[in-house]
């Protein structure tokens, strides 16, 4: 989901005001792109840059719209049965804490029933947050390592158990244009590794826990996302759940050493396809044949 940018005041209705919420309550985690770039050319709203001010100032409006939630929960609860009551007793800690400016992601449930009350609640400062700082061009090459506005951005993360990544959405927007080799050999031109949507990517699977493995046949080549940890059975159950269900054995190779090859039978002639079982923790990267019964 694309979000217009947040202004202060948004959630009393400045700006596009709530527009942006039923957006993001259902997404597994927030982006937050950041200016980290000097250019009298590009008006800022708040007349200077300053990245730890705009991620604040963003996040004190999610907090704002997580205590119209819970308020609206605590009214709910005014009469109070005996079942509620731990309940509002939670509602009424958690109002306290988003009061002090803290977000909802390091708040501490005592039990599992507060867990499940906490998760019903959906808050949007309790989503996982990632910070794209925004750099010019001249601070893609290095990934903002002179920018302060990054340094300052990458302290804040730290603290706040964040993701953080530098872009350049300038050169972003060039990039999309250009076919993948023509990308590439832009990139390698400017001294850039990746374009800032595999960061994105890389960020969002780190944030969230997640890994891919891929299946290969003669039609096509897939990958799969999966949490990591994930052991074969459930890998294979990603794919159908009849696979799972009928889980035999995997046959494994990474996906290096298959390029390297060249073929999955010339792998197996150099011995580098395993056979693994129930037990076996998929890896970022594998190769998967799964065996099983209909």
């Amino acid at each position: 989901m694309d979000i217009a940018g947040l202004v202060k005041g948004a959630s009393r209705g400045e700006g596009l005001g709530n527009q942006f919420l039923a957006n993001i309550r259902e997404c597994d985690a927030i982006v937050q792109v950041v200016r980290c770039f000097n250019d009298d050319n590009v008006i800022h709203v708040d007349g200077s840059v300053d990245p730890v001010r705009d991620i604040e100032t963003i996040n004190l409006e999610l907090i704002f719209a997580d205590l119209e939630v819970i308020e609206r929960r605590i009214g709910k609860t005014s009469k109070v049965s005996k079942d509620q009551a731990k309940e509002r007793k939670l509602l009424q800690r958690l109002k306290e804490y988003l009061e002090n400016d803290r977000m909802a992601i390091s708040f501490e449930c005592s039990d599992d029933e507060e867990q499940t009350i906490f998760d019903e609640l959906n808050l949007l400062t309790a989503k996982p947050m990632i910070y794209a700082a925004n750099v010019g061009e001249d601070d893609a090459a290095d990934d903002g390592a002179k920018n302060e506005y990054v340094q300052k951005v990458r302290e804040y993360a730290r603290k706040s158990d964040s993701g953080v990544f530098v872009v350049c959405a300038k050169l972003e927007e060039e990039i999309s244009e250009l076919d993948d080799d023509e990308k590439q050999e832009y990139l390698d031109g400017l001294g850039i590794q990746e374009s800032g949507l595999d960061k994105l990517i890389r960020a969002s699977y780190d944030l969230l826990g997640l890994m891919s493995f891929l299946t290969a046949g003669e039609k096509e080549v897939r990958a799969w996302t999966i949490r990591k940890g994930t052991k074969a059975p459930q890998a294979a159950g990603k794919i159908h759940s009849d696979f799972e269900r009928g889980f035999i054995k995997a046959e494994v190779v990474n996906y290096k050493d298959l390029l390297e090859c060249g073929s999955l039978p010339a792998a197996r002639e150099k011995g580098i396809v395993r056979m693994e079982g129930k037990d076996y923790v998929v890896q970022d990267g594998d190769v998967i044949l799964f065996r099983f019964n209909v």
